[in-house]
């Protein structure tokens, strides 16, 4: 009697196990679906989803990118790019002001999905980002005074210890000033905006920087002039900052651009803010 109830509870728990097999079995497949959706929920169907792409920018960085104090808004080219890539994308643009120490920082940390306002693309960006392919070509300049043009013609005449730099924090300005200026008496100012008048006010020799806000602020103001414009001290190529493993996001924002130039649309814009 107790070997037929022993085989009568050992045959119950077989049937009992084989009831719950497929259970499961379904929760471990839904257990990988679920993962597999996790990973197709990429950074591009996230932006479409959401409807919204949060760009990065200074706001400190004519003609790329300048938060206007009066209308309290971002304009320029990069601005204008940015809002033309939200629209190709078929989503409302935000932008989300950073600085240049912390652009990185706030790229990894999420706070926005593209960086746009005038990055140099470098090889120690590319180190913990992703760069776009090129849409500008350009190089370092100098905005010195008008009166000076004759007496900084060379790196070597800024590299004086009786000139005085002013450049901005966090970006290859400061970095070309480090190497290449160890003598010269350098001042670091936070708000990039501020530099170009001190130059002109004659409290700066010179600002470094790239050769296009060079020219721009050399128009805006007839006591400065844009050194190094044609013949420029470093030879670079601007473009967007993304995160890195993101290709389907990457894939999209460099189709774009090459959309962009076939169309003429940063001829538009070159006219529209360099020219």
């Amino acid at each position: 009697m107790k070997k037929i109830s022993f085989f009568l509870g050992l045959l119950m728990l077989v049937l009992l196990l084989g009831a719950c097999s497929p259970n499961t079995e379904t929760e471990t497949a839904g257990k990988a679906n679920n993962t597999e959706t996790e990973k197709q929920a990429t950074q591009l169907n996230k932006i479409l989803d959401e409807g919204v792409l949060r760009v990065g920018t200074t706001g400190d960085y004519k003609p790329f990118t300048y938060l206007n104090p009066e209308t309290k808004e971002y304009e320029g080219y990069d601005i204008d790019a940015a809002k033309k890539l939200a629209e190709d994308l078929g989503v409302k643009v935000e932008f989300v002001e950073t600085t240049w120490p912390a652009l990185m920082d706030d790229l990894i940390a999420d706070k926005f999905d593209i960086g746009m306002g005038g990055i140099t693309r470098t090889l120690e960006r590319q180190k913990t980002a992703n760069l776009s392919n090129p849409y500008l070509d350009f190089g370092k300049g100098a905005i010195i005074r008008a009166e000076d043009k004759k007496k900084y013609t060379s790196i070597d005449d800024l590299n004086q210890p009786d000139v005085k730099v002013g450049v901005n924090p966090g970006g290859t300005n400061e970095k070309f000033v480090q190497t290449h200026l160890k003598k010269a008496e350098v001042t670091v100012v936070e708000n990039n905006l501020d530099i170009p008048k001190k130059v002109a006010e004659g409290q700066f020799d010179v600002m470094i920087t790239d050769n296009i806000e060079a020219i721009i602020y050399a128009k805006e103001d007839k006591r400065l002039f844009s050194a190094f414009e044609k013949n420029t001290l470093t030879h670079s190529q601007m473009g967007y900052l993304m995160r890195q493993g993101e290709d389907d996001f990457h894939n999209f924002v460099n189709l774009w651009i090459d959309e962009m130039k076939l169309n003429g649309e940063f001829d538009k814009l070159h006219k529209k803010w360099i020219e």
